[in-house]
């Protein structure tokens, strides 16, 4: 979460089936910390005894904090404030607490608001990085024709009350360059700016639609002209300011949305005949205009951005009909030229569901689902940025369950965000941090597709290239200490009192009795960064009358040797081979990391950070994508022609111009750094013709005119492409839609304007760590 801004983890007032949500009001009565009883058992994940760890009753039951809160409401939310500074945020609705010990005690400070009530779904904004900067939204009468927020810039130690002109329709928004700038948008589509963190507001626009702030501080922001949002859907004007509002650029029109991802700016534009959108992308912030190389999209279809970079972007486009997958193509550096990387990808229609997740612990890795012919999910992996997709390899000493044709031959197949949504007995979506290397913890099951049975929890050390069971059983889980350490409790409808946890990437566990009396577990919450030692468990006891309570255990006192250069080896990521020269290389090259030992007792500190050692690798064909009119079929590594644009010339628009492409069926991976090696031939010539639309006006912008166009039009996908030995020369006319992204502030928006379907062009906030009870709260930007 770069720089650590806020997390707000929801903390459900009930597990499932544990009964009715009457959760907690925080009416905080702290009790002095005490310790846990301190009865302790240790096994590996095998079964088998293990040892290694002394002093763990009386080093963990010294360090075992507990508070109680007296408080009824339905969720309790937490909001970390800065990095490493131990300042947590803790409220219901009614009632605000602070800690800054990283939960091991809080304090109620709901007389700091004049105990108002903070609104649940976008009540609290933490300021960028170590601002120390807090907004809470309060929730004011609905007949109250201004809303009210409380401000502090000292951690939330002190707040000012200010009320606002205008009622917020979203959470307020720092501008990434200076965090005194704020932008909002009222529930009357007015668009608000305040350059004093929130002291004073102007309004610099009416009948705005939706609104972002861009990277050097300039905001975009679509506007409608007639009626109102919904009903001018598809009409409405993109427009930019750099100086708050003293002047505006119009930068296109016949709107449908618009996102920003990396450094890329994208728009979805509807076409002059027909209910269809086309995608538009820009590398100077709106001044100039490509139409993506992409299938354009009917209005029952969409486009979702998965990931988006400085130089590549993962595009998910729906099929026709309500089939529950579509393609995921990637793009070039420049966001225009894509290929398509993965057929039938499971991304639900009605619920917006895709399993597709970014390993953070390795470069490259990606996971996600595809929908067999036969109905069936299955789980596929890249590790080379959706070069190729295979199967997860079966981890080693488990058997193939009844999905499996053979009892021998299967693969792991992961839970992520689809399970989830459809309440199967999945507690926690795949974990990885980037300064955890090689780490991924998973639910999973073993056969030949997903299955309904409750999931064990899975480990990989490798970043996904071979998998051990962890875990029997669904838990909660969470990665501390930068991977030193990880903690898990049990996925139960009933009290608990016991948590687990591993000093060697979860090979061996150890089980702690933080309580005599069990609690019915809702959370299990840590600093985001994975680089605490604090870990927080989080419930309720009592059948009527509730009362939360929290247990934060503080593993620094157990780990209390700071790791020493014989404590870390050497280990090279991506290997496969060790006898094999290019054993390691992905991406154009090798990288050496500095890790810890499993065997190691010892904790990295909050200073610790990820050493690795770069080099170079010769080109093979690995570091190339298929290129248009080329795919790489199941199973196979080299790019083949697709069969129906046999025979025809492929040209494409950029920058205005109509390009000619010439050839062998591959393009080079963005950010593959190879050298030498091998070289597959690809020109793009400059055809010397003008090939501009009046879709974006007033702008020009670069699209296609050729006989192609209708050729395509009536349903021929932009396949991608593999290598032939022959330069070959094709035409291929561009389209395309937009970008889907659940939760993202645009989906909010979309829900407050009543709009029934809208492209979403910004691609999914980091993955949030932390408790996930399948609700908005916690995954809100």
């Amino acid at each position: 979460m770069g720089g650590a801004a806020a997390v707000a983890v929801l903390i459900a007032a009930a597990v499932a089936s544990a009964g009715p949500a009457l959760g907690l009001r925080l009416r905080g009565r702290h009790r002095e910390p005490r310790g846990g009883t301190g009865a302790l058992t240790a096994a590996a994940a095998g079964g088998e005894a293990c040892g290694g760890l002394r002093r763990v009753p009386a080093a963990l039951g010294n360090s075992t904090h507990q508070c109680i809160f007296d408080d009824l409401s339905s969720s309790v939310s937490l909001s970390w404030v800065g990095d490493s500074t131990g300042v947590i945020l803790s409220f219901g609705q009614s009632k605000l607490y602070r800690s800054e010990d990283y939960g091991k005690t809080f304090v109620d400070i709901s007389g700091l608001i004049n105990n108002t009530f903070i609104r649940t779904e976008f009540g609290v904004a933490i300021g960028p990085g170590n601002s120390g900067k807090v907004i809470l939204t309060g929730d004011v009468s609905a007949g109250s024709r201004g809303g009210r927020i409380f401000r502090s810039t000292d951690f939330a130690r002190n707040f000012i009350q200010t009320d606002l002109p205008f009622q917020p329709l979203v959470q307020l928004s720092y501008s990434p360059r200076d965090s005194d700038c704020l932008l909002a948008l009222s529930t009357e589509n007015g668009l608000w700016v305040s350059r004093d963190f929130g002291h004073t507001w102007v309004l610099i626009h009416r009948a705005v639609c939706l609104a972002k702030w861009g990277s050097d501080g300039t905001i975009f922001f679509t506007t409608f002209l007639n009626n109102s949002c919904k009903a001018d859907l598809g009409f409405l004007e993109l427009k930019k300011t750099s100086d708050f509002g003293s002047s505006f650029k119009v930068l296109g029109t016949r709107i449908y949305s618009f996102g920003l991802g990396g450094r890329f700016l994208f728009a979805s534009v509807m076409i002059e005949k027909g209910p269809r959108r086309r995608i538009h992308v820009s590398l100077d912030q709106g001044e100039s205009w490509n139409m993506a190389q992409l299938p354009s999209v009917g209005h029952e279809q969409f486009y979702s951005i998965l990931a988006a970079n400085e130089d590549l972007v993962f595009m998910h486009v729906d099929e026709p009909g309500d089939t529950g997958f579509g393609t995921i193509y990637t793009s070039d550096d420049r966001g225009i030229v894509y290929s398509k990387s993965l057929e039938r990808h499971l991304y639900t229609t009605t619920g917006g569901e895709t399993d597709f997740t970014n390993v953070t612990s390795l470069r490259g890795i990606f996971i996600t689902s595809v929908l067999s012919e036969d109905n069936s999910i299955q789980s596929v992996i890249t590790f080379d940025r959706g070069g190729q997709w295979v199967p997860l390899r079966k981890p080693k000493n488990t058997t193939c369950d009844s999905t499996a044709r053979s009892k021998d031959e299967c693969s792991l197949h992961i839970h992520a965000s689809y399970s989830i949504s459809q309440k199967l007995n999945v507690p926690m979506a795949p974990l990885s941090e980037p300064n955890a290397v090689g780490i991924v913890i998973a639910h999973g099951s073993v056969g030949g597709a997903i299955s309904v049975m409750p999931p064990d929890v899975y480990i990989s050390d490798d970043g996904g290239y071979t998998w051990a069971r962890m875990l029997e059983g669904p838990h909660h889980y969470s990665i501390l200490d930068s991977g030193g350490l990880i903690v898990a409790v049990k996925h139960s409808s009933q009290p608990i009192n016991t948590i687990e946890f591993s000093t060697d990437e979860g090979q061996c566990w150890y089980r702690y009795l933080f309580s005599k009396e069990p609690i019915f577990f809702t959370g299990l919450a840590s600093e985001p960064g994975a680089r605490s030692m604090e870990v927080s468990v989080w419930g309720f006891r009592g059948s009527f009358f509730r009362k939360w309570v929290s247990y934060t255990i503080d593993f620094s006192e157990l780990l209390s040797r700071t790791c020493e250069d014989k404590d870390y080896t050497i280990w090279l990521a991506h290997s496969s081979d060790p006898g094999d020269p290019s054993d390691g290389c992905i991406l154009g090259y090798k990288e050496q990391y500095r890790r810890l030992r499993k065997s190691s007792v010892c904790r990295n500190g909050r200073d610790y950070v990820v050493t690795k050692q770069p080099s170079v690798c010769p080109c093979t064909l690995q570091d190339f994508l298929c290129d248009f009119g080329y795919y790489r079929p199941a199973n196979q590594s080299v790019c083949v022609e697709q069969p129906e644009l046999k025979g025809h010339d492929l040209e494409f628009c950029l920058h205005g111009r109509r390009e000619l492409l010439r050839t062998s069926g591959y393009r080079k991976i963005p950010g593959d750094k190879c050298s030498g090696g091998e070289s597959p031939a690809r020109e793009e010539t400059d055809m010397k013709k003008k090939c501009t639309s009046t879709l974006l006006s007033p702008s020009p912008l670069a699209a296609p005119r050729s006989p192609a166009a209708a050729v395509l039009a009536v349903g021929t996908a932009l396949l991608l492409t593999a290598a032939i030995a022959v330069l070959l020369v094709k035409k291929y006319v561009c389209g395309g839609r937009f970008l889907v992204q659940r939760y993202s502030v645009l989906q909010q928006h979309a829900e407050a304007n009543d709009a029934e379907s809208i492209d979403v062009l910004s691609p999914p906030a980091p993955a949030k760590p932390g408790y996930h009870d399948d609700s908005d709260e916690d995954l809100l930007e």
